[in-house]
């Protein structure tokens, strides 16, 4: 049974990325893989994260970098999506990249599941304090990594056991989620969901 459906973000999570290690050492865990890493559409995106949360319901939401912001936007957009919770790792703002500025805007709203914001004081894909203020605007509890960069390999972070627990406690107030979607049916109903 999936628990934990890891979103990673532009160019995706390869080894030894700390989202690489979760999914090959726990059976439970896996990423949500999309058409393109390196040149990100979110109607794409958007409908492989949908289409596996109904696959999958009930899971908590691991993102990082850009896949903290798709998994924002989903929340924020489809309150039918069923997740026990979103960890939103070092979220990437659009504007920052031409690569990914078609997610456009970050909304700002009450996500409706338990989250947890994890941002550094000297990421380069979002300021500190505007990751602190989306928190508060999604309802979402805040870390401070301290100066851990994008928190990704480049910053020094391989398995990162401290992420592993903050997933861990949305796990531990989650709810009982819904019964799994049939592949097919989710992929479709996800795709007829995000290109409302």
């Amino acid at each position: 049974m999936i628990r934990t459906l890891l979103i990673p973000g532009l160019d995706g999570s390869p080894p030894p990325h700390w989202q690489h290690w979760w999914a090959a050492r726990d059976p439970s865990a896996k990423i949500v893989e999309q058409q393109s890493w390196s040149d990100p559409s979110p109607e794409a995106w958007l409908t492989e994260i949908a289409a596996a949360t109904m696959i999958h319901p009930g899971a908590v939401l691991v993102g990082h970098s850009l896949g903290a912001t798709a998994i924002v936007r989903l929340l924020a957009s489809w309150p039918q999506v069923r997740v026990a919770g979103a960890l939103l790792v070092a979220p990437a703002e659009p504007s920052r990249s031409a690569r990914i500025s078609g997610f456009g805007r970050i909304p700002e709203r009450v996500l409706g599941v338990p989250a947890i914001v994890a941002a550094s004081r000297n990421d380069p894909w979002m300021d500190q304090r505007r990751a602190r203020d989306l928190g508060k605007s999604w309802g979402a509890d805040f870390v401070d990594m301290g100066e851990a960069g994008h928190i990704n390999v480049a910053s020094g972070f391989g398995p990162w056991p401290e992420g592993r627990a903050l997933r861990d406690l949305l796990w531990s107030i989650r709810g009982n989620g819904p019964v799994a979607r049939p592949h097919a049916a989710a992929r479709a109903d996800a795709r007829a969901m995000v290109m409302r």
